[in-house]
């Protein structure tokens, strides 16, 4: 039997894969042959847990990826500069705890929010992202398949639970009922992160029902770091750098063509 047909069985991929290369590795430095299976195995580890890492990464769903550190921090307030920095640590998400990011649109809230997702995944935790109206679309279609709590049983599987653009579209009565009680079943259970574009006194227009609306922000907000990143749009200003850099371009392209 080759190498590929022992490994196969005990699911040792990678050492399979790069026996040969650890063999000659291990006779360029002369590595003792306890130090041979040691290191081979710690690579068959290192290469699973990146394995994971990708998998956890695709599970999420993330739109696109974005990563904490092209976030511009000097875009904020110092207050909201410390919260985000907190929020980096990822205790958060050890201690179930929620955080709601409220601004206009540019911000960098889904950005930032992405980035702690990315994070967490990193950290072999299990995340998911959606966009608040697509799971609503989402839910309705588990109701009319008559499969809500098996979809509501799968929501709360996870570590952290990314909610997109709360307050952007409204919902019927009955999009506003599920995803209520949706996110009602998830406090205690795991984290989440909400972006919006609405503050507290303002979700009323989302969920209807002044006296719910009150009951769910005061149990999300009791335990949650509430960032208001608002001020102008973080996207606006890079737009216009790289307009104005186009324009510095074009204006000497124009003066060389000149000469």
């Amino acid at each position: 039997m080759d190498i590929k047909e022992l490994t196969a069985p005990l699911q040792l991929a990678y050492i399979g894969r790069n026996f040969d290369l650890l063999v000659e590795e291990a006779k360029h430095t002369k590595m003792p042959h306890a130090e041979f299976m040691i290191n081979a195995l710690a690579k068959e580890l290192e290469q699973r847990k990146e394995n994971r890492v990708q998998r956890r990464i695709k599970e999420a769903r993330f739109p696109y990826k974005k990563y904490l550190v092209d976030l511009d921090l000097y875009e904020y307030s110092d207050g909201v500069r410390s919260e985000i920095e907190e929020l980096v640590g990822l205790e958060f998400i050890v201690a179930k705890e929620n955080a709601v990011l409220i601004a206009n649109s540019g911000r960098g809230k889904t950005h930032l929010a992405i980035g702690l997702g990315i994070a967490a995944c990193l950290a072999d935790q299990r995340v998911l992202f959606t966009n608040i109206p697509n799971l609503v679309i989402e839910l309705k279609e588990a109701m009319s398949r008559n499969a809500v709590t098996a979809f509501k049983n799968r929501f709360l599987k996870y570590e952290l639970v990314i909610l997109d653009e709360l307050g952007y579209i409204s919902f019927d009565a009955e999009g506003c009922d599920i995803l209520f009680n949706l996110i009602s079943n998830r406090l205690n259970i795991g984290s989440m992160i909400i972006t919006t574009n609405l503050e507290f006194k303002e979700w009323g227009s989302v969920f209807k029902d002044p006296h719910l609306t009150g009951a769910l922000v005061d149990r999300i907000a009791r335990h949650a770091y509430v960032l208001d990143m608002s001020g102008a749009s973080y996207r606006f200003k890079e737009t216009k750098n790289w307009l104005t850099q186009k324009g510095k371009l074009k204006s000497e392209d124009e003066g060389e063509k000149k000469q």
